[in-house]
C-alpha cells in the first residue's frame, strides 16, 4: 500500500496520512546548518558537528519513535480545543485533513481541523545559519475564530552525549536572555563558548516560555503541555533545568482570512573578545545577529529564500537529466538520488534517525564512496572534501576510520587499521579528476594527521595508500585485513567474549594472518585507477609498476581466491578460509564478487560470469541480493559482529543494499543489461513505493539495508539515507547501465541496457559544456556522431566551456 505519491513536476513527494510505518525524514539545509525533520515535525537542527553543535534535542528509540521536533500548536480560544497541524505530538486530536510534502532541502506540513487550515513551511536559506517557519493559519469557517498560536523547540546544551548524560551538571547550567520577544539561549555562553542560539517571532506575541517545567506542568508531555491547554504563556525564565522556547501569538481572523507568522531559529557566534554587551557585563551581545534576525522575519525575504533554494537544486540536478522507457529510474535519477547523494554527502553518517550524531562522524571510507555520487554536482566542495579526507591519512598511508565534521581531524577513539580504508582515497581522487580534468589538485600540499610541516602533495598521499596494502600482505599474498575491510563486521583479529565490547575498537590478538580477497579485487581497482593517474602526469615508470602490481594481485586473486564457482571472502586469523564450499555456513558473499569483477578480475577467463551466475543462484531474492549464504545461525568468536545479528539482519544475510550495485556493475562489464537493471530495480525505493508497508522505510531514498530471506520480515528496509547505497546506485544506473561516463579524456558514451529497451537521452553537463545525447537503440556503440561529426569510438572529444553539443550514439 502507499502512504503518499511522487509529485515530480515539484520535485516533491507527498505524504496523504501522517500514520507512516516509520518516520519518513527530510533535510534541512546545504552547508553549515542543517536540520532532521519528520513528517510529523520531529527531528532537531545543529550546527556542522550534530554531537558538538546540537540546538535543539531529540530522544532517539523513544515512544513513540519520534519524540522532539518543531512543533506548532493551534488553540481554539472560545472553545478551549487545541492541536498541532502537525498531528504529532497530539495525535489524539484527529485532524480533518492532512498532507507533508517533503522537497528539496524543505518541508511543508498543511492539516485542517474545526474549519482551521494550517500550512507550515520549515526551511534553512542558503548561506544562514538559521531555519525559517512560515506558519499560515486560514480560518474558512463562516464565523470569526480567536485563535492561539504556540511555538515551541526545547534546547539541546550543545554536547548531544553530555547533554543526554551529565544530568548532575545540566540541570543547573541552563541559561537563557530575552530581549524584544527574541529568545536567546546561552547556556555556558558566560564561559568557554562563545555561541549562542536564538528563537524570534514575526508577530506581537502575547507572551513567552523558557522553561519546559512552565509549558508542559508536571507530569504531562508535549502531547498535553499546560500551557497551550490553559491558553497563555507567563513569560517565565529558565533557570538549570530545560531551557525550551515558546511564543504566544493571539490571532482573530474572519471568515476566509489568513495570517502569516513567522518563526526564526538560528545559530550565532561572537568574537571572543567581544561577547558581552556592555563590555564586562555578563548580557550577551546581540549587534551582530539583529539584523539577521530583522531580515528573515520579513515576509517577502522568507518568500525570496526558498526561490533561491529552488534554484540552487535546480542548477545541481540539471548537471545530468535523463529520459528513459522507465519513470521510476528517470525519478530517482533527475531528482532523488541525486538529492540523497548531497544529503549523504553533508552528514556523511553522521545523523539520521538510526544515526544518532553522536556514535560516528565522517568516515574515512565512506566519504570517498559518497563523492562518486556527488562530484558532478559540486566538484569544489568535492575537492575540498578530498583534501580533508587526505589530511587524516597517517605518513604510513593508513587513515583514521573516522574524522569530526567541525575539527577536521581523526577520531582517536575509532583509530586506524580498516585497510581497506587508504585504497578508496584513489577511487575519490580518481572520481574528481575524470569530472573535472583539475590536476592540480594533485599539487596541494597536504599534511599526515593534521601535522604541520608533515605537507606531502596530494599524489604523495595516493602513493602511499598502494603502498599500505603492499607492505601488508599475509601468507596468500592476500591483504591483511587488520581491524576488518569494508564489511566492519567481519572482525578476524577480534575474539570479543566480553558483552558490550566494541567488535571495531577492541584489542586485536596478535600473531594472526587474516587476509581478504575482498582488500585484493579493490587493490587491483585501485592501482589501475593509479596507473592512470601516473599516466595523466606522464609518470610512464609509475604506470607501470602500478600496473604489474594490479596483474600479480589478481593472480593471486585468481590462485587463492577463488573457490571453483565464486571468488572467496577472505582467510581467518588461522588461515582458514572463510566463503568456500568448505564451510558449513557463510558460504558465498557479495563483495568480492561484486568488486573483484570492477577490478577486471575474471572478465576475460569467464570467472567473472561463472561468480554472477552463483550470485544470481545463490543470493538474489525479490527484494534485492543478500550479503552471504548460508546466513551464521550462532554466533562465532573468529569471525567477529557479522554473526552476532540474527540471521537474515544487517551483515548476516541481510540485504545490504550498498553492495548491490557493484553487482549491477559487474553484470553490465560483463554485457549482461537485463540482469544489471533487474537487480536495479529490485532496489529502486519509487517501484518499491507500493509494497511501502512492507519496505516501511521512505520510498523516494535508498536505505542500508532490507531484511533478507533468512529473516521473518524479508523485504523490510532499516537505517535510510546515509548509505554509500545512495552513490553506488547512481553510479550503477547513470555510468553503467546507461553507461554516460566520466574519462580522463573526456565523456564516454557506453551503455548496457535491458534488451526491451528501444533507447533513451541524456542531458550532462560536464567540464562547462552541455551535452545532448541521444542513444536510439539497444546494441553496442560503435561511434558518435557529434554536432553531425563522425567519431569513432564511444569517447565524446572535449567542448569548449558553454558550448551546447549534440551526440547521437551508433550501434551496431
Amino acid at each position: 500500500m502507499r502512504y503518499g505519491h511522487f509529485d515530480d513536476d515539484q520535485r516533491e513527494y507527498v505524504i496523504d496520512r501522517p500514520d507512516t510505518p516509520l518516520p519518513w525524514i527530510n533535510y534541512l539545509g546545504t552547508d553549515a546548518y542543517f536540520g532532521i525533520i519528520s513528517n510529523t515535525a520531529g527531528g532537531y537542527s545543529f550546527y556542522r558537528d550534530a554531537k558538538l553543535r546540537r540546538l535543539t534535542r531529540y530522544r532517539y528509540n523513544n515512544a513513540p519513535l519520534d519524540v522532539g521536533g518543531r512543533y506548532v500548536y493551534v488553540r481554539d480560544d472560545e472553545t478551549g480545543d487545541y492541536w498541532s497541524p502537525s498531528w504529532q505530538p497530539t495525535p489524539q486530536k484527529e485532524l480533518d485533513g492532512y498532507e507533508c510534502r517533503h522537497g528539496l532541502s524543505y518541508t511543508t506540513i498543511a492539516s485542517t481541523r474545526g474549519g482551521i487550515s494550517t500550512e507550515t513551511l520549515y526551511y534553512a536559506p542558503l548561506g544562514e545559519t538559521l531555519e525559517v517557519w512560515r506558519v499560515r493559519v486560514t480560518n474558512t469557517r463562516a464565523t470569526a475564530a480567536n485563535l492561539s498560536l504556540f511555538s515551541s523547540v526545547e534546547f539541546c546544551l550543545w554536547d548531544a552525549q553530555d547533554d543526554a548524560t551529565n544530568f548532575q551538571r545540566n540541570y543547573s547550567i541552563g541559561q537563557v536572555e530575552i530581549e524584544d520577544g527574541v529568545i536567546y539561549h546561552k547556556t555556558e555562553y558566560r564561559e568557554r563558548r562563545d555561541h549562542f542560539a536564538y528563537f524570534a517571532c514575526s508577530a506581537e506575541i502575547s507572551g513567552y516560555s523558557t522553561s519546559r517545567d512552565a509549558f508542559l506542568g508536571a507530569y504531562r508531555g508535549w502531547d498535553r503541555p499546560a500551557a497551550v491547554e490553559n491558553g497563555a504563556l507567563h513569560n517565565e525564565e529558565a533557570h538549570g533545568w530545560q531551557p525550551i522556547g515558546s511564543h504566544h501569538v493571539r490571532l482573530a481572523l474572519l471568515p476566509g482570512e489568513t495570517r502569516e507568522v513567522t518563526f526564526v531559529l538560528g545559530y550565532a557566534e561572537n568574537p571572543r573578545d567581544a561577547k558581552f554587551d556592555p563590555p564586562g557585563s555578563q548580557t550577551l551581545n546581540k549587534k551582530r545577529v539583529r539584523p539577521t534576525i530583522a531580515k528573515w522575519l520579513r515576509p517577502e525575504n522568507v518568500e525570496q529564500g526558498l526561490a533561491d533554494l529552488r534554484s540552487y537544486w535546480d542548477d545541481l540536478l540539471d548537471k545530468i537529466q535523463v529520459r528513459t522507457p522507465d519513470g521510476d529510474t528517470d525519478r530517482m535519477v533527475n531528482i532523488w538520488n541525486a538529492y540523497q547523494c548531497m544529503v549523504t554527502f553533508n552528514m556523511s553518517r553522521s545523523a539520521s534517525l538510526y544515526e544518532s550524531g553522536i556514535g560516528r562522524g565522517m568516515g574515512f571510507r565512506d566519504s570517498n564512496q559518497d563523492l562518486l555520487g556527488f562530484v558532478h554536482m559540486v566538484p569544489e566542495r568535492a575537492r575540498q572534501r578530498i583534501l580533508d579526507i587526505a589530511a587524516t591519512q597517517k605518513a604510513t598511508g593508513g587513515a583514521y576510520h573516522q574524522y569530526q565534521p567541525l575539527t577536521k581531524r581523526g577520531n582517536n577513539d575509532i583509530g586506524e587499521g580498516f585497510n581497506d580504508d587508504p585504497l578508496w582515497l584513489i577511487l575519490g581522487v580518481g572520481a574528481y579528476l575524470k569530472e573535472t580534468g583539475d590536476l592540480s589538485l594533485l599539487d596541494e600540499a597536504v599534511p599526515f594527521d593534521n601535522a604541520p610541516g608533515s605537507e606531502e602533495p596530494l599524489y604523495e598521499h595516493l602513493r602511499r595508500s598502494l603502498r599500505y596494502t603492499l607492505e601488508r600482505l599475509g601468507p596468500h599474498g592476500l591483504p591483511l585485513i587488520g581491524r576488518a575491510d569494508w564489511n566492519d563486521c567481519l572482525n578476524l583479529n577480534c575474539f570479543s567474549d566480553t558483552p558490550g565490547e566494541p567488535f571495531q575498537t577492541t584489542e586485536n590478538a596478535s600473531g594472526g594472518v587474516a587476509e581478504s580477497v575482498f582488500i585484493a579485487g579493490l587493490f587491483v581497482l585501485a592501482a589501475k585507477e593509479l596507473a592512470g593517474i601516473a599516466a595523466l602526469r606522464d609518470l610512464d615508470g609509475e604506470e607501470a609498476v602500478y600496473l604489474a602490481s594490479a596483474e600479480k594481485m589478481a593472480g593471486t586473486i585468481a590462485e587463492h581466491g577463488w573457490d571453483g564457482d565464486w571468488f572467496r571472502r577472505a582467510y581467518d586469523f588461522y588461515g582458514n578460509v572463510i566463503g568456500s564450499g568448505e564451510n558449513d555456513e557463510g558460504q558465498i558473499f557479495i563483495e568480492p564478487q561484486g568488486i573483484c569483477v570492477l577490478g577486471g578480475v575474471g572478465l576475460e577467463d569467464g570467472l567473472a560470469v561463472k561468480a554472477l551466475d552463483s550470485v544470481a543462484d545463490r543470493l538474489a531474492t525479490p527484494h534485492g541480493i543478500v550479503l552471504q549464504q548460508p546466513p551464521y545461525s550462532g554466533y562465532r568468536i573468529e569471525l567477529g559482529e557479522i554473526s552476532s545479528y540474527p540471521p537474515g539482519y544487517k551483515e548476516n544475510a541481510g540485504i545490504f543494499c550498498h553492495t548491490n550495485p557493484w553487482i549491477m556493475i559487474a553484470e553490465a562489464m560483463t554485457g549482461n543489461g537485463d540482469r544489471a537493471f533487474d537487480y536495479y530495480r529490485r532496489l529502486n525505493p519509487s517501484a518499491r513505493e507500493e509494497i511501502s508497508e512492507v519496505h516501511r522505510c521512505e520510498p523516494y531514498v535508498y536505505a542500508q539495508m532490507i531484511a533478507g530471506k533468512d529473516a521473518p520480515t524479508h523485504g523490510e528496509a532499516k537505517n535510510s539515507w546515509l548509505s554509500g547505497t545512495a552513490a553506488w546506485n547512481f553510479v550503477a544506473i547513470t555510468q553503467w547501465i546507461l553507461g554516460i561516463r566520466p574519462d580522463f579524456g573526456g565523456l564516454r558514451v557506453d551503455p548496457v541496457l535491458p534488451g526491451d529497451w528501444e533507447g533513451f537521452s541524456v542531458t550532462r553537463r560536464f567540464r562547462g559544456a552541455t551535452y545532448e545525447i541521444s542513444i536510439p537503440a539497444n546494441s553496442k556503440v560503435t561511434h558518435l556522431e557529434v554536432d553531425g561529426v563522425r567519431i569513432e569510438g564511444n569517447l565524446i572529444p572535449l567542448a569548449e566551456p558553454g558550448a551546447v553539443v549534440r551526440v547521437t550514439a551508433h550501434v551496431g
